[in-house]
């Protein structure tokens, strides 16, 4: 039995290292590919032959493509979006499962319809409200479209909030505690975990959206997302000369990214542990 079961977690450890491997051979790719010197964007081996910083200069001292200007657009529409969209889906969901009120049934059904129809199926006519109030290829209306379907993104957060045992609302109310203050004190410090998932989520999008940023952005070249910019760099005409930078340019987005996980995953385990119980 011994013997069976140490054949087992053998064959558990070797599938997890071989995903692991699967999983990381294209991240380890493109971080050496950033660092390349030589040939151009398609070459037969994995290693670089020789190792360059020049790829990460080039991003910042070039005139043809302003990535500096495009990693400060993203990062301002991604802080601004994070914000704003963690506070809606945390109201919505809070409201959602703590409050009862006529039509909530209905609504929740309604949400649930709705979100199964992707994004960009309202595209054009967001396109064109935005146009009618004269906000296309500006920023603000970046922010607008990536925070405004936020309140329809908040039912992970609502589950998390319907395990909350309802008896500590309750037990604060008998001591003369308000909604708000139950709201602060109480269900914000156990729903750090959740909170914490929606900051990511939300600041995670500018970064990565492509369609919308590109439709509402058209060709204000200085306005431009990290994600429009580093795809004009692979145009015929130019991917040969700029896929290293390319390379360099998707290791860069990744840092803010993960500055941020690893500042707020400490919260996963205070969510749980802490807050109010004490």
């Amino acid at each position: 039995m011994k013997n069976k079961r140490r054949f087992q977690l053998g064959l558990v450890y070797a599938t997890l290292i071989i995903l692991s491997i699967i999983w990381l051979f294209p991240i380890v790719w493109v971080v050496l590919t950033s660092f390349r010197a030589e040939g151009t964007a398609y070459v037969n081996y994995f290693i670089p032959k020789t190792f360059t910083l020049d790829n990460y200069i080039k991003l910042f001292t070039n005139n043809s493509f302003p990535f500096g200007r495009w990693f400060m657009n993203t990062f301002v529409v991604a802080t601004f979006t994070c914000i704003i969209s963690t506070l809606i889906t945390v109201a919505m969901a809070y409201a959602l499962s703590r409050i009862k009120f006529k039509h909530r049934n209905g609504f929740l059904k309604l949400a649930l319809i709705l979100n199964m129809f992707p994004g960009f199926m309202s595209m054009i006519a967001v396109y064109y409200i935005l146009k009618a109030l004269g906000l296309t290829q500006t920023l603000t209306a970046l922010v607008l479209v990536y925070s405004a379907g936020a309140a329809l993104g908040f039912y992970i957060a609502k589950g998390f909030f319907d395990t909350i045992p309802y008896s500590l609302d309750e037990s604060a109310m008998i001591d003369g505690a308000s909604r708000l203050d139950i709201f602060l004190k109480i269900t914000l410090p156990l729903s750090k975990p959740i909170i914490v998932y929606t900051a990511l989520i939300s600041f995670m999008g500018p970064w990565i959206d492509f369609i919308f940023a590109q439709v509402i952005l058209g060709d204000a070249t200085s306005k431009y997302t990290v994600a429009i910019g580093l795809f004009s760099m692979l145009q015929v005409d130019t991917i040969n000369n700029w896929f290293m930078a390319f390379a360099a340019g998707s290791v860069l987005i990744a840092i803010p990214i993960t500055l941020l996980f690893i500042f707020m995953q400490k919260y996963y385990v205070e969510g749980i542990t802490g807050g109010s119980v004490k």
